[in-house]
């Protein structure tokens, strides 16, 4: 058990530049810091030069003072490795460690995450800092935790300096060991793209339309994930020699990596950056009248909790954001930081960390804002932090509960990656990624997110009463297994279109679909077409019901269906055009379980009505009934249950509880009509 998620009370935190500040306003932020509530700071991830100013010459006074400060105040302090900023003359001397863009232009020195992380002397210099400070500084009494980079991959996930052109050279060379499997697996006869030796063999390059090889480009970003996880596990390494008891690794942020194996092989727990007030930024009048907005980060935090349960937040949003060259967020509203806040715990997080204490007064982020304004003045803001601060003393009952789902999406890395590289693909995911989450939400029902991996099994899966795998386009033998055996004992599968497409390299499947899920799925598809851009709305109802039963909206792709098996029904056809009458929903009994095989995409009405058919909407009504416009989030400890309750509306809720219930917050028993006012929390506890 490490010191900060103990499973005994939440923890407040902020992220702290005491490089910014001159050393006289220390003692004074630290003592405000502690008034207001605030146990934890965040230090260092941007402060290389601070202990190797010169190569090869490490000073330690800068933080030696700064730390044993923080001891005498009895400020807990969670250290970074300051690699995502290298200093100058690192990339002066060495102009070998810069990345590239794809055209081969170098990405100079003059912001941050401008290096790549496969070459050598870079590596190098990573150690060697990384062990100057874990060995100097790992036994300090006010380090409780080491946070490695910050933010790994979030500037670029594009890496093609010559380094990672080797590195991805020798990745490919022992992945397939040799020419003929990589043929093979490439597909290199199309277009004639043989290769005759790994020499020849190169990270995606420009091309007339920057399209390349699919199936190299699939492996291309399973190299870049693997690149960010070997480089995360060189500082881990180090930094494990020299960790306290109680010490905890850990790193930020989610962006485009493998972060479930990445969180296994090196860190304690995951920490993630939510930002909600990105709803509101220029981009708003782009996102549509149905648009969740800071809603939305609740699935963005639900994804996080699919890697680490319990989890904690490193920067949770205090202030209007910005960089002076783009992104313009306002100042949140009064209540919405601890919104926010209840936000990030409903959903698991444990520890929550405010950005930043007080805002910077130069340099890019001079418009990011912290708890603090720049006058150092206390203001509305802070007095919402304290607020914060004291609340969360009465949510310790729920640590170490669990969030409590019931229904979940099934995700996997190589099924997120090939969506990137395949734009049939990620038109589907783009619709109903959105659609279901939305859905469920609006409806009141918790969701979880599974990313299938090596050591998932159908037993884990067991707890769900449905999943749902929206878009299975890539798909192996051993995830078709899982799901095969977790429906066997009983569980539902609810497939959407072009389910089973493809193999792990990318290759089209020449079985009939949906491929790997045929035998379960009971059906195949005879015939399937992209939505025309002149065709009018599809539906997909009852057969023979005219829509009276349901009608639900098929968009974007269209799967046709035929039986296969005695024990599978069709339970809804297409309503118009061509494809009028034909199959376009199969149910069908498979061991104790069923498969749902829904021809089309689900966009949020779909998949509303989906979740109602399958009788797990709103599990909840029976205890109290919400506007759509509040969230309910749930966590139990299978003896207590907590529901969450966050109106995102800037108007006053009104909720109906159905059943007595502890107002956790306020205290005392609550029954009937409860007004919960604008951007305004409750906790109950049945």
């Amino acid at each position: 058990m490490n010191t900060l998620l103990d499973g005994k009370k939440i923890t407040i935190g902020t992220c702290y530049y005491p490089e910014h500040w001159p050393e006289t306003m220390w003692q004074d932020d630290l003592e405000r810091m502690k008034r207001t509530g605030i146990e934890v700071i965040r230090v260092g991830e941007f402060s290389w030069n601070l202990t190797e100013p010169v190569e090869g010459t490490y000073v330690y006074d800068f933080w030696d003072e700064f730390l044993d400060l923080c001891s005498r105040i009895e400020m807990k302090v969670i250290f970074c490795t300051p690699t995502a900023t290298p200093p100058a003359w690192l990339t002066e001397k060495y102009p070998e460690v810069l990345n590239a863009k794809r055209d081969g232009s170098l990405i100079y020195h003059g912001e941050r995450c401008h290096v790549n992380h496969n070459n050598i002397v870079f590596r190098q210099k990573t150690e060697l800092i990384t062990e100057h400070l874990a060995s100097h500084f790992g036994s300090h009494p006010s380090i409780i935790g080491w946070q490695i980079d910050n933010e790994i991959n979030c500037e670029t996930d594009e890496f093609y300096s010559e380094s990672d052109d080797l590195a991805f050279r020798n990745w490919v060379q022992n992945k397939y060991e040799s020419l003929d499997a990589l043929n093979a697996a490439w597909g290199t006869r199309f277009w004639n793209q043989t290769y005759s030796s790994f020499v020849e063999v190169h990270i995606p390059r420009q091309t007339n339309h920057n399209v390349g090889n699919p199936h190299q480009n699939l492996d291309y970003r399973r190299f870049v994930s693997d690149s960010a996880r070997s480089y995360i596990k060189l500082q881990s390494d180090i930094i494990r020699k020299y960790l306290k008891e109680g010490d905890f690794i850990t790193t930020n942020g989610m962006f485009n990596l493998d972060n479930h194996s990445m969180n296994k092989e090196s860190l304690d727990f995951f920490t993630y950056d939510s930002y909600p007030d990105f709803a509101f930024d220029e981009y708003y009048e782009t996102r549509g009248a149905r648009d969740l907005l800071d809603r939305n980060w609740s699935k963005n935090l639900s994804e996080v909790r699919s890697i680490s349960e319990p989890f904690g937040i490193m920067e949770q949003q205090s202030g209007a954001g910005g960089w002076t060259t783009r992104m313009r967020m306002p100042t949140p509203r009064p209540g919405q930081i601890r919104l926010w806040t209840m936000q990030s715990i409903a959903h698991g997080a444990e520890y929550v960390s405010y950005f930043r204490w007080r805002t910077a007064t130069v340099g890019t982020e001079i418009y990011w804002h912290g708890i603090l304004d720049y006058s150092n003045r206390d203001n509305r803001r802070k007095r919402e932090v304290e607020q914060v601060c004291s609340e969360v003393k009465k949510l310790s009952r729920i640590c170490g509960s669990r969030y409590a789902a019931k229904v979940a999406v099934i995700k996997t890395w190589d099924n997120e990656w090939d969506a990137q590289c395949d734009n049939w693909h990620k038109m589907l995911e783009d619709i109903s990624q959105k659609g279901i989450y939305a859905a469920a939400t609006r409806s009141h029902t918790p969701l979880d997110y599974v990313f299938l991996g090596p050591e998932t099994s159908a037993e884990d899966l067991g707890k769900y009463d449905l999943l749902i795998f929206p878009h299975a386009v890539v798909v192996t033998q051993m995830e078709a297994m899982i799901l095969e055996r977790y429906v066997k004992n009983g569980g539902r599968l609810l497939l959407g279109c072009r389910a089973g497409l493809k193999t792990s390299e990318g290759h089209i499947t020449m079985d009939d679909l949906p491929g790997v899920f045929k035998q379960m799925a009971g059906c195949v598809v005879t015939e399937f077409t992209p939505e025309a851009p002149d065709e009018e709305n599809i539906y997909v109802i009852k057969p023979g019901d005219n829509g009276q039963k349901f009608r639900m909206h098929a968009q974007g792709f269209f799967d046709q269906f035929e039986v296969t098996s005695e024990t599978a029904q069709v339970k809804g056809v297409y309503d118009s055009t061509y494809i009028k009458d034909e199959p376009a929903l199969v149910k069908n009994v498979y061991g104790e379980g069923r498969v749902y095989c829904f021809g089309s995409t689900f966009p949020e009405d779909t998949a509303a009505g989906l979740l109602k058919m399958l009788g797990v909407s709103n599990p909840y009504e029976q205890y109290l009934d919400l506007p759509e416009e509040c969230e309910l989030a749930v966590r139990t400890d299978g003896t207590y249950t907590w529901l969450f309750v966050l109106n995102y509306d800037k108007s006053e809720a009104s909720l109906d509880i159905k059943e007595e219930m502890l107002d956790v917050l306020n205290g005392g028993s609550v029954h009937g009509t409860y007004k919960l006012p604008a951007y305004g929390v409750a906790v109950f506890e049945i």
